[in-house]
């Protein structure tokens, strides 16, 4: 939809100019933390089964671990935790936005293994471009937290938190209009203002 990218792009300029301060805050913040490199980059699954570089700052030490992060995580720095509770660690996304890899509301990109386990209901989901937050991303807002919980995390993610994620993505490329985009943009904001 010609009328979503635009937005997408406006909107992420925008972003990007006014919240200019904060980005160069928190890389100074990452830097003095963790050193280099300030972002991280991880492969994700975009439109059309393209593959993209995700940008996020960093928010945890290099170690060996569980490719899934619970809530508690050693890896987790204090800068982190902040950054990650408050999403400040998504803003770099929004340059993600700006290159055509994701749009501001769309499915949240996964990493290829988790595509390949659910191929053919990717096949329907990746028809739209994955983006910086979705339904799926109000309903699990908690998510680290309720892997925490779990004895098998990995297995748990996905064998129930993922397939609930793609009935909602599903539920997303049937049923998204421009006005639907705005209410989740508006619902991710509240999520993230009340901390739960």
């Amino acid at each position: 939809m010609l009328l979503k990218r635009w937005i997408d792009i406006a909107l992420s300029a925008l972003v990007l100019v006014l919240s200019s301060p904060i980005l160069l805050t928190v890389a100074l913040a990452v830097w003095l933390d963790l050193g280099r490199p300030i972002l991280f980059r991880q492969h994700r699954v975009g439109l059309r089964f393209r593959r993209f570089h995700i940008l996020k700052f960093r928010t945890m030490r290099v170690a060996s671990g569980s490719p899934v992060t619970v809530a508690g995580d050693y890896r987790i720095t204090r800068v982190g935790k902040f950054l990650r509770l408050t999403k400040l660690d998504e803003l770099p996304q929004f340059w993600n936005v700006l290159r055509g890899d994701m749009s501001l509301v769309g499915p949240r990109p996964e990493v290829p293994d988790y595509v390949e386990l659910f191929r053919e209901r990717y096949h329907t989901v990746l028809t739209v471009r994955p983006g910086i937050t979705d339904l799926a991303s109000i309903h699990f807002r908690n998510e680290e937290v309720i892997l925490s919980r779990s004895v098998e995390p990995l297995r748990d993610y996905a064998e129930r938190i993922l397939p609930a994620k793609l009935d909602l993505a599903e539920e997303y490329v049937r049923t998204h209009t421009v006005l639907g985009d705005i209410s989740i943009l508006f619902r991710t904001a509240t999520s993230i203002v009340r901390g739960h």
